[in-house]
């Protein structure tokens, strides 16, 4: 009976290589998959099945791509590496210190670990490739942006979708041949076809001599292609002033890398004539020239012209170069487009004036974002477990007016459930419930907001109604959800006992028993897996997070911070989200970090609260970054006048780009260079010390009537201060309603006028002698002022400032809102009311908020005899007593008390 050969140790380690390496790689890619197909019928949900796929195809492509031609520079060489190694061995003395055995390996051993080798490198640079996918995308698609460079005559487009690309793929190819050179260089120092022998000598075999040779030809080459890059990167440097290439960049630089360019060309040519000829002394000598030129070139010459060239004499030397800054720097930022009008800052405002600006009036923002969060969150959370994350301001018609609103979504917080279990997080308390509204001037007389919305169920009192309150999409929503299933779903409390309910919408993606089984693997729930909750007709929300939902379907748009509720005229509550486009590829702009060079908003995203629907609209539609993606995914995007009439009235200028502009406006409202370059009229952000640090004042939103228009707009402004200087010199708006969406206004004031800025104005009020010494009042007895954000209102050509004061306890989180400070021009007024603050400076009657005041009860008439003044005395001590000894006042209280008592028995002696 024959016997079994013995496997040969070399056969045995060549199967078992590759099948290990496949192992690992099989479980890589298995989560992978596990999660590519949950992502699958994630897109199929909401509707973006195009993204998926489209991003999906250029991820194979782009790793096909760099993973195939690494496997192929990485393999090829190292094939040829082991042919010519196995004919071309150094042999040495016996007695020699370097005579190294060779790698004892058969051919066929070493090719197979060459190949395992090569797979295994070029997998990996399939990973990094197919994360280049939009790279390559916007490479293919990109739009011209009909612009170009001053320095080029390049369109600005190739900066931005072309050359990134292009540096990638430059950088791919260098790895490759820089880890292709170890290789092969390791390769034929194991094989005896490369000794190296201390201190200073070698010996090459001539095939690894032409090898390497060819190689170092190839890398010189590919280093050509690296300076022309560099030569197009010139136009994103910064030396002195000048964001872009400015004299020395232009006249030392350009003709400096061209050089290189030639050189590298020379070098590639030395090193394949070294092949014929034998000799190391020709590339050695044009590599040396070649490291000469790039220190003079690049380094040294540059910088002795800018030293003692350009610094002696900059303003006239730059002065060109400064132009195109100005110029490119505006236009990326939209800053050209800035209507600018002048501001007389009259100090003459009347009744007559205020009449004819009532609803701007009206409209005057008191409650500021904190102190009203806070009073939000005591008021209306109804449960520990509902939080307020955010207010926002918005504008709605209410009852025939056009009020600006403070509106706060009540979301769930699963951190503060009663009983955190599986149960309870994922199938029982599945969503929040509703909003609060109120208007942004109004307050009770506790100093209390008044509300347009409020409570669960939502109840409503003005023309405002809320049909599906339940909000399973928001800012805190937790990982995942289960709908339609066994087990019926938390909607609100009442009383004592609890409200049930059954998801009755779309939201969600349906689960069977396979998908069940994938969900369980990809949120690693054992529990998920077990459930008998979970039935045919259950579907799992997940991406829940409006801002995550978002993203997830459009990574390459960056999104505001800010996301905003609003109640559509159907009844159901819509998420708005604005998105920007952002490139720092744009040349001679100045960057800002964490953004780049350039930004629009060219996107606005609304996600509905049920269900979840996402719909893109975009909203700037010259923008050619946006052009480019609605030519890489066609039908994604919709204009944004299909929005519909409900969501569009509330769309609204997003304030971090609104910052980001005034704050590039400072400088650049400068378009003369000698003007800009002495920073002769530099604007500053106002800014305000709370609490001992200066804070920079934050754009806010307010309603308003341009001067010379015709009606009120809901508006983000923001003043402006001269350098180092507290007086106002101008006033920047966005404007947000249609037809004017997105314009930018700034009302210059006359230099020759001194008009007070927030500063000066914050230090005449800590001045005033009534002021001061009601707040030293009532920051004592356990109770602590808090001062509001100061805000400049334009009206006609004048401005008025308004600042609320609220007081709350130390140990409380309900502040009230208890004083208004009214300033114009020289006056100073603090009353209980915007309205009794601008009738002590303005006379007249009050500007009643005619129409919408709660109905108060009407008194009867007095008892014969009784003297209606003494009543009404008694009735205002008695109000006062009860604002004393909620402040801990107890003095005053006291001493209101006395005066009361003695109006009483003036009246007892009237009877």
């Amino acid at each position: 009976m024959p016997f079994p050969q013995p496997t040969a140790p070399g056969a045995r380690s060549n199967a078992g290589l590759p099948f290990f390496v496949g192992i690992v790689f099989f479980l890589i890619f298995l989560w992978r998959l596990v999660d590519l197909a949950t992502d699958w019928f994630w897109f199929q949900e909401v509707g973006y099945q195009t993204i998926f796929m489209t991003t999906f195809l250029a991820q194979l492509k782009t790793a096909g791509l760099f993973g195939g031609g690494f496997f192929l520079i990485f393999y090829a060489n190292l094939y040829l590496a082991v042919r010519l190694s196995a004919r071309a061995k150094i042999v040495l003395d016996h007695d020699s210190p370097f005579n190294i055995p060779a790698l004892q390996l058969g051919n066929r051993t070493l090719h197979v670990v060459v190949l395992t080798l090569s797979v295994v490198v070029g997998l990996f640079a399939a990973f990094n490739g197919a994360s280049q996918w939009e790279g390559f995308l916007k490479f293919l698609y990109g739009e011209p942006f009909g612009v170009k460079d001053p320095l080029y005559q390049r369109d600005v487009g190739f900066y931005v979708f072309q050359l990134p690309f292009l540096k990638t793929i430059f950088l791919w190819l260098l790895t490759a041949l820089l880890m292709t050179t170890a290789a092969v260089t390791v390769l034929y120092f194991v094989r005896r076809s490369f000794l190296f022998m201390p201190p200073r000598h070698w010996r090459v075999a001539p095939v690894a001599r032409g090898h390497l040779s060819a190689i170092g030809a190839a890398f010189f080459l590919l280093m050509a292609f690296g300076f022309w890059l560099q030569l197009c990167d010139l136009l994103f440097t910064k030396r002195g002033v000048v964001f872009g290439p400015g004299y020395t960049d232009v006249t030392t630089q350009v003709g400096a890398i061209k050089a290189l360019i030639v050189l590298s060309f020379l070098v590639a040519v030395a090193f394949v004539v070294s092949i014929f000829k034998s000799n190391w002394r020709i590339p050695f000598y044009a590599v040396g020239a070649f490291i000469v030129l790039v220190i003079i070139g690049r380094g040294v010459y540059p910088g002795m012209v800018q030293k003692f060239k350009v610094v002696p004499n900059e303003v006239v030397v730059e002065r060109p170069y400064l132009e195109r800054n100005i110029r490119f720097t505006r236009m990326a930022y939209r800053l050209d487009d800035i209507d600018v009008r002048p501001f007389s800052a009259s100090e003459k405002l009347t009744l007559a004036d205020l009449k004819r600006n009532e609803a701007t009036i009206k409209n005057i923002r008191l409650w500021d974002h904190e102190p009203l969060l806070s009073t939000y969150g005591q008021l209306q959370e109804i449960r520990t477990y509902y939080k307020f994350p955010d207010v926002d301001n918005d504008r709605y018609v209410v009852n025939g007016a056009y009020r600006q609103v403070a509106i706060s979504p009540r979301e769930l917080s699963y951190d503060a459930l009663p009983s955190r279990t599986w149960v309870n997080e994922h199938m029982t308390y599945s969503h929040g419930y509703g909003v609060v509204m109120s208007p942004v001037n109004r307050i009770t007389k506790e100093g209390l907001p008044e509300f347009f919305i409020k409570d669960i169920p939502p109840v409503s009192s003005a023309d405002i109604r809320i049909k599906r309150p339940e909000l399973y999409y928001g800012e805190t929503a937790n990982e995942y959800v289960f709908v339609k299933g066994k087990r019926p779903e938390f909607d609100y409390p009442v009383g004592d006992q609890n409200v049930y309910s059954r998801y009755d919408g779309k939201g969600g993606v349906p689960l069977s028993a396979w998908r069940k089984l994938l969900y369980a693997m990809r949120f690693k729930s054992f529990t998920m897996l077990l459930s008998d909750d979970i039935t045919a007709d259950t579907r799992i929300m997940y991406h829940r997070d409006i801002k995550e939902r978002v993203s997830r379907i459009v990574p390459f748009i960056y999104l505001d911070d800010d996301p905003y509720p609003v109640v559509t005229p159907e009844g159901r509550i819509v998420w708005m989200l604005d998105g920007y486009t952002l490139t720092d590829r744009f040349p001679y702009s100045e960057s800002i970090r964490g953004v780049g060079n350039y930004i629009r908003n060219a996107v606005k995203a609304t996600v509905d609260a049920y269900d979840g629907t996402v719909t893109l609209y975009v909203s700037d539609a010259a923008d050619p970054i946006i052009k480019t993606y609605r030519r890489i995914f066609p039908g994604v995007f919709r204009d944004l006048s299909e929005m519909p009439a409900g969501l569009r009235a509330h769309v609204r200028y997003p304030r971090d780009l609104f910052g980001i502009q005034a704050n590039m406006y400072r400088s650049y409202h400068m378009q003369d260079p000698q003007v800009f370059y002495n920073k002769e009229d530099l604007w500053s952000i106002p800014s305000r010390t709370l609490q001992g640090t200066d804070r920079s004042m934050e754009p806010y939103y307010t309603v308003l009537k341009f001067p010379q228009e015709q009606r009120e707009e809901f508006i983000l402004m923001i003043p402006f201060t001269p350098s180092r200087r507290d007086n106002m010199s101008a006033w920047m708006a966005a404007r947000c309603d249609a037809p004017n969406y997105g314009k930018l206004v700034v009302y210059d004031f006359p230099k020759q006028t001194l008009v007070y800025g927030p500063r000066q104005i914050e230090a005449r009020i800590d001045q005033d002698t009534e002021i001061s010494k009601q707040l030293s009042l009532w920051n004592q007895r356990g109770s602590q002022v808090i001062r509001g954000n100061l805000l400049a209102i334009p009206i006609d050509q004048s401005i008025l400032y308004v600042e609320s004061l609220y007081l709350a306890a130390e140990r409380g989180q309900l502040p009230e809102l208890k004083r208004v400070i009214l300033s114009f021009g020289n006056a100073i007024a603090m009353e209980e009311n915007l309205e009794t603050a601008m009738q002590r400076i303005f006379g007249g009657e009050l500007l009643k908020d005619r129409g919408e005041e709660p109905k108060q009860a009407v008194a009867g008439p007095l008892p014969r005899g009784v003297d209606r003044r003494l009543a009404n005395e008694a009735l205002e001590h008695y109000r006062k007593a009860q604002d004393l000894i909620r402040q801990g006042n107890w003095a005053g209280y006291g001493d209101e008390m006395r005066k009361l008592e003695g109006a009483l028995k003036a009246l007892e002696g009237q009877k």
